[in-house]
């Protein structure tokens, strides 16, 4: 089971409210939303493997390069740090302290400079000699869905409990596209909420119309090119014109399968792996039943 971490604890704080504070008054929605999410995910699915991913480049430089408004949107204005995420103030104090729960547990956190959670996401499951289970609030990861080799997304809609499990029979249902299809029509449509401009006139329905005729982005821009294919003029002269985008967009849009990963553990613990360290980070921060959930589900 691979987290997409950022995707969650920002699903645990907005659902969680902040009236939930530690002994001291500092609220830790996020961190108690987090553990919950973790504890209902191991009951409900038994991995054997768990691996929190991490963003340990949220935008990164070589993704930027290609597309420049690649999540321009999502940067903090200033007196902030130039170039970081915007964050709201009172969760940004709570990732380290998720960080250091996770770390005292015992349960593995992969986060390579350089590369998004998604690219550290990307390269294990491509990796992974088993059923891989990817947990994750991001469409973007829909394209490595793949039930040959057992790679499914778990796609939380009211919390954890409440998740659609995303195959391919579910993509084809829901898009008409298999997970490798999904990044071209992704690259074909856009994405605001990821600052990618799609190439014009064509949204989800007319992208995924067009690979169903043309097979892939590689065979709608021969289309294009050909001046004798059933292409539209105004379809034609789009695709032709956002040539530029879709020269780099596919890079931008799939994730990275060949990171490189530090040594680590990915066998999801019995029992804590730093007990005292837990126990000082419960009692600061008044982890109380959300720790003592997880710590049962992993005993059991």
């Amino acid at each position: 089971m691979l987290l997409d971490t950022a995707s969650l604890y920002f699903r645990a704080y907005f659902g969680v409210p902040e009236s939930l504070k530690s002994p001291d008054g500092q609220p830790v929605n996020a961190v108690r939303g987090l553990l919950d999410f973790i504890a209902r995910l191991v009951q409900d699915h038994r991995p054997d493997h768990l691996v929190a991913c991490m963003d340990a480049d949220w935008r990164p430089q070589w993704r930027v390069d290609l597309i420049p408004s690649y999540k321009t949107h999502r940067l903090a204005p200033e007196p902030t740090v130039a170039g970081e995420e915007e964050i709201p103030d009172t969760l940004a104090p709570q990732v380290p302290v998720i960080e250091q729960v996770l770390d005292a547990l015992g349960i593995a956190r992969v986060g390579v400079a350089g590369y998004e959670a998604d690219d550290v996401i990307g390269t294990l499951a491509t990796a992974a000699r088993g059923p891989v289970e990817i947990v994750t609030g991001d469409r973007d990861l829909f394209q490595l869905v793949d039930d040959a080799r057992g790679v499914q997304v778990i796609y939380p809609v009211k919390g954890v409990g409440n998740a659609e499990v995303i195959t391919e029979a579910a993509l084809l249902d829901k898009y008409g596209v298999t997970g490798p299809e999904y990044a071209d029509m992704a690259a074909l449509r856009g994405d605001p909420s990821d600052g990618l401009p799609g190439v014009k006139g064509i949204g989800e329905k007319t992208a995924t119309q067009l690979i169903r005729e043309y097979g892939d982005l590689a065979g709608i821009r021969a289309a294009a090119a050909d001046p004798v294919s059933k292409l539209t003029p105004a379809r034609r002269k789009n695709i032709l014109e956002g040539a530029a985008y879709l020269d780099v967009a596919p890079t931008v849009v799939r994730v990275a399968t060949d990171v490189p990963l530090p040594d680590f553990d990915p066998v999801l613990p019995g029992e804590p792996l730093h007990p005292m360290a837990l126990e000082a980070l419960s009692e600061q921060w008044g982890l109380g039943g959300s720790l003592e959930r997880v710590l049962a589900v992993l005993g059991g």
